[in-house]
């Protein structure tokens, strides 16, 4: 059975495919959304597809959106329920689209940004194979409510570089978030390293882009 997740594609210029960047979009956006930054980043990932998954559901809070899982439910585990609702599907699309490509799961990094990050971090961390690189913008590590991080240690199968980019002025996911997930990560001996935008809100700006494209160079080995 194949993945039921679809979405925008950008193939190498070369024709040639050695390494696959999956972006994982925010809340009320879809693949759309994210998929632009891989041509920005495509001088520095020579070789390399990306594909950007619409989320499976459609957005209570954006009619033409989707979401990866509701918000704003008020139920207490609401973001612990549900990254472990679609991290299946996830993980699914993830396994499908390397397969279609005959990359191995190393070739493997996740971009993602604010609930996309929530995803990417929860999947990530999971896989029996590590990604090669994990990038988050704008999002946080999701543990359950009240929870340490050696709540979920047993969960932890990969280990793989991480990097955290965050907007110092965002009013959505407040900067803090950034701190707080730099710690869980530490605690949960994933390498983690992070960047704080100046004056930037719930958003992506230039510097982030270029410490995120960096990132994914040097964890590929192409820096």
């Amino acid at each position: 059975m194949t993945s039921t997740l679809d979405g925008p594609r950008l193939e190498p210029p070369s024709g040639q495919t050695k390494r696959l960047v999956v972006f994982l979009h925010g809340y009320g956006a879809d693949g759309n959304d994210l998929i632009d930054l891989g041509r920005t980043w495509q001088p520095l990932l020579p070789d390399t597809a990306f594909v950007s998954p619409h989320a499976p559901e459609a957005c209570g809070q954006a009619s033409a959106g989707k979401q990866w899982f509701p918000l704003f439910t008020r139920a207490r585990n609401e973001r612990w329920e549900g990254v472990n609702s679609a991290c299946p599907g996830l993980d699914k699309f993830l396994d499908d689209e390397l397969a279609r490509r005959k990359l191995p799961p190393s070739a493997l990094a996740l971009v993602g940004f604010s609930q996309g990050t929530m995803m990417a971090l929860h999947a990530g961390l999971r896989r029996a194979v590590p990604p090669a690189a994990i990038v988050g913008y704008s999002g946080i590590v999701v543990l359950p409510d009240k929870a340490k991080p050696n709540a979920v240690t047993g969960e932890i199968k990969s280990r793989p570089p991480v990097l955290l980019i965050h907007g110092s002025q965002d009013d959505l996911i407040p900067a803090q978030a950034l701190f707080q997930s730099a710690q869980i990560l530490a605690a949960l001996d994933v390498p983690v390293e992070w960047h704080l935008s100046e004056g930037v809100g719930h958003g992506i700006d230039q510097e982030g882009l270029r410490h995120g494209g960096a990132f994914l160079a040097r964890r590929f080995g192409l820096s």
